[in-house]
């Protein structure tokens, strides 16, 4: 197989050579129009020729899964995002919680695995939800009477959390563990903003509302340290609970040593890697080169890779994962920040994601949906055109259920509201029930550069928000009763569908967010449980309407996407096994990238990049009176 794919690639290199020679008078953009439909045409023709899904195991394989990038419910971006992502070398990778999950699932009943290996040097973690997830998973996997070895050159809190589940967990002997405990810190621009002569103007219902903050305050506010205090230190006491029941440690233990370490790691000479031995959080010390030996002792040697018996998870999972045909259980993604229209996949687009609703409302094999809500909210109208699809196939007399991961806060719990019940995480970020907009003005910045602005208009709105003259108070009012009506609204839906008091929603709202547990005390959701809890809820669901007993029927579940044509599926089926096939052919240059900079410039330099990337979708809206709910609380361990 490999031959075959060598040949193809000398074939590409030799057509691409070709292609240059007469070339050369063209403009760049069509010889990489051009050579690009060389590859997939080549690459097609071998493709279909010459790869089979089918992975052949034999008897005591491992299972390798060497997690790179972050934990997601969805690969962020489209088809366009990924390739050229792939030309320049720089493409994001991710890992989609319930590739993990699924594998896991039949890895457990496959007779040829032995054993699970995690490789965590590249993986970049996930939200608390998510980790928590993944790891009861491997502890389904373990209960299977198979092992689980972890192995990183070191593991921050983001891959301890899931090698804490591990049988064995081991890292390279110049390698440790770093537990660091949970927190945020924002920059504030007030200062910056006066020295510039820019008013931020926020204008905001709940008193909690603290997303607009780091633009008219030069420190939190203590509503804002209050809020986040309750809810991260009922993360971080889920966090430590979690890694001292998964490794037998005294309760408490790791806040303990966190208090200890400078001097704990004194005492062993600076040997971090001893330390956390010391500590139980390793269980040994091995180079991998070492652990490689040791597992083809263990499970046997392969000769043709001259290591130990083993099968990569996605080659695995492409081969094991039946196509879902008939009756079944929609699965509807919405996650990252709500927009008004149409939005990639990773993000929710009020247009797009009706879409998805719409299409699993209107297929007769569709017995429920089921929505796994993973955002931080965002546009109002965006998130109303989304509940009001999913009210629509309520109405229509299809269960719906809302499955909340690491985040369904502002937004995100307004789109969750119409359905039949919503299930959390404890580890889930929800609430934010509050409102705001932000109109930055820049009169002083225009006077200080002695630039002066001016015209005709027929009325005083027209122009009434020119962000180079001072707001005008009117402009202000009307924003400002928007604001509150949206926040009427919103509190109003919230009261209708939880079955509570006005008043009681107002006290609980006011822009809070409270932990999945928190609010199942206030009656914000339903139940705790799991992505998994909410399927067997939607079987139930549909069991109970067709009279029939929920162990009878196992529907299974297909996850809606957005729309593609066929070109885009076949070409998203091989843009990962050959994007360095493209690479080589079509010879662009690759630009650096922000993000992948390090140090205390980056971090400064990212975090204002990321502010103010923020600040220009609030801004940048089709309604001039447009509200935003967005709860600003991104969070991972």
């Amino acid at each position: 197989m490999n031959s075959v794919f060598l040949k193809i690639k000398n074939l590409y290199k030799l057509i691409n050579r070709g292609i240059l020679k007469v070339s050369d008078w063209m403009f760049q953009g069509f010889r990489v129009a051009l050579v690009f439909g060389v590859i997939l045409y080549a690459v097609g023709i071998g493709w279909f020729v010459f790869y089979s899904d089918k992975v052949s195991l034999d008897d005591h394989t491992v299972l390798v899964m060497d997690l790179k990038g972050a934990l997601v419910e969805e690969s962020p971006g489209g088809l366009k995002d990924k390739f050229i992502g792939e030309l320049q070398g720089n493409a994001t990778e991710t890992v989609r919680l319930r590739d993990v999950v699924v594998t896991l699932e039949l890895a457990a009943k496959d007779k040829h695995i032995d054993k699970l290996l995690l490789k965590l040097d590249d993986f970049q973690g996930g939200g608390l939800v998510s980790l928590r997830e993944a790891a009861s998973a491997i502890e389904k996997f373990k209960a299977s009477g198979k092992q689980v070895v972890a192995w990183s050159t070191f593991y921050g809190q983001r891959q301890y959390y899931l090698a804490a589940h591990a049988n064995q967990v081991l890292s390279h002997p110049m390698g440790g563990v770093l537990i660091e405990g949970l927190g945020r810190s924002r920059n504030y621009y007030k200062d910056a903003l006066d020295k510039l002569g820019i008013k931020a103007n926020l204008i905001r219902v709940g008193q909690f509302k603290s997303a607009g903050e780091p633009f008219v305050l030069n420190a939190p506010s203590q509503q804002a340290l209050k809020a986040e205090a309750h809810v991260y230190d009922a993360l971080w006491a889920l966090y430590t609970g979690g890694v001292e029941k998964a490794r037998n440690l005294p309760a408490d233990s790791i806040n303990q040593n966190i208090g200890k370490l400078p001097d704990a790691l004194i005492k062993v000479k600076g040997n971090a890697a001893q330390l956390a031995l010391d500590w139980k959080w390793l269980d040994g010390l091995q180079t991998f080169e070492s652990l490689r030996e040791t597992l083809m002792k263990d499970v046997g040697k392969d000769e043709n890779i001259q290591s130990f018996r083993q099968v990569g998870w996605k080659d695995y999972l492409v081969s094991e994962v039946k196509k879902v045909k008939g009756e079944h259980i929609a699965i509807v993604v919405a996650e990252g920040e709500i927009g008004d229209g149409r939005a990639p996949a990773g993000k929710i687009g009020g247009i797009s994601t009706s879409e998805r609703i719409r299409k699993a409302t209107e297929d007769k094999d569709v017995k429920a949906i089921v929505l796994r809500v993973n955002s931080p909210g965002g546009s109002v109208l965006g998130s109303e055109l989304v509940r009001d699809q999913l009210q629509i196939a309520k109405d229509k007399g299809k269960p719906v259920v809302v499955s909340m991961g690491n985040l369904a806060a502002s937004g995100g719990y307004w789109i969750s509201m119409a359905s039949d019940v919503i299930i959390a995480d404890p580890a889930t970020i929800s609430g934010s029930i509050g409102v705001f907009a932000m109109l930055p003005t820049g009169e002083g910045l225009m006077s200080k550069i002695g630039v002066n602005t001016g015209g005709y208009q027929t009325s005083w709105l027209a122009g009434a928000y020119d962000p180079r003259k001072a707001l005008d108070p009117r402009m202000q009012s009307l924003v400002q009763s928007s604001i509150e009506h949206v926040y009427a609204d919103f509190i109003g839906k919230v009261s209708q569908t939880r079955k509570l008091e006005l008043a009681k929603v107002d006290d609980l709202a006011q822009g809070r967010i409270w932990t999945g547990a928190q609010a199942v005390e206030h009656k914000l959701i339903d139940r705790l449980g799991s992505f998994s809890d909410a399927v067997d809820e939607a079987r139930a669901r549909v069991a109970k309407l067709e009279g029939a007993k929920s162990s009878d029927k196992e529907l299974p579940i297909k996850y809606v996407g957005p729309k593609t044509s066929p070109f885009e599926r076949f070409a998203q089926k091989f843009i990962g096994q050959f994007g360095w096939l493209a690479g080589e052919v079509i010879d662009l240059p690759t630009w650096s990238v922000m993000s992948g900079h390090s140090g205390p410039d980056a971090l400064l330099l990212n975090t204002l990049g990321q502010d103010l990337a923020w600040l220009q979708t609030v801004i940048e809206k089709k309604q001039p009176f447009g509200a935003a709910a967005h709860c600003l609380c991104n969070f991972s361990p």
